[in-house]
């Protein structure tokens, strides 16, 4: 089996929509590289473990977009071998997420850590919540129409990270009030769903769901 295997006779518009779908992930990889480097930098500055790990969380989602631009680039753009192939990458960065979000929360609830108040990361985590879910929702339907269930699991990894940043948002405003458990709950549902998500991408279901 080769990178020459074809899906389907491909179309004009699929070969447009896959270029889409490139497009759209190395904007994504630039836009994570930011945010890890400013969520960790507000974390540090804020004394944030929240922030830190939800900067380091971008690292892995980064990963996703790395495997759908090997997907979508030169002669593996219409190969099923290579969609299969970053199909079960993007259930592998899955499952690489999951565990670190419940440790990460484990180190913090041990620790006694809470998120603070950071000029920096609101900024950041606000654009996140902001852009995030139109990336993640545009990179789901190419994911259909492309029949990719690689390119609809890194979109999913997009809408769940707009979800952490909500989480971290919270936590931050809501830590006053005492609220502080809202960031680590979002974050242990969101490591259920990662898994989740793990076992249909594998499976090639989640360009459908």
């Amino acid at each position: 089996m080769t990178d020459q295997i074809v899906l389907a006779p491909p179309s004009a518009e699929w070969f447009r929509d896959a270029r889409r779908a490139r497009t759209l992930s190395l904007v994504t990889l630039v836009w994570l590289g930011a945010e890890s480097v400013l969520g960790i930098a507000a974390g540090l500055g804020a004394h944030s473990v929240a922030l830190i790990g939800w900067g380091a969380s971008a690292l892995v989602e980064a990963a996703a977009s790395l495997i759908v631009v090997w997907r979508f680039t030169g002669t593996r753009t219409g190969s099923a071998y290579a969609e299969e192939r970053a199909r079960k990458a993007v259930a592998i960065s899955f499952w690489i997420l999951a565990p670190y979000l419940v440790l990460h929360v484990a180190y913090d609830l041990d620790a006694g850590h809470r998120a603070v108040p950071s000029v920096l990361g609101i900024v950041v985590t606000a654009a996140s919540v902001v852009g995030m879910p139109f990336l993640g929702t545009a990179k789901r339907r190419l994911g259909v129409r492309l029949h990719s269930t690689a390119t609809a699991g890194e979109g999913t990894q997009n809408l769940m990270c707009a979800l952490l940043a909500a989480g971290v948002l919270a936590g931050l405003a809501l830590n006053s009030v005492g609220w502080w458990w809202i960031d680590p709950t979002m974050a242990v549902l969101l490591a259920a769903v990662a898994a989740r998500e793990g076992f249909r991408a594998w499976r090639g279901h989640s360009c459908c769901h």
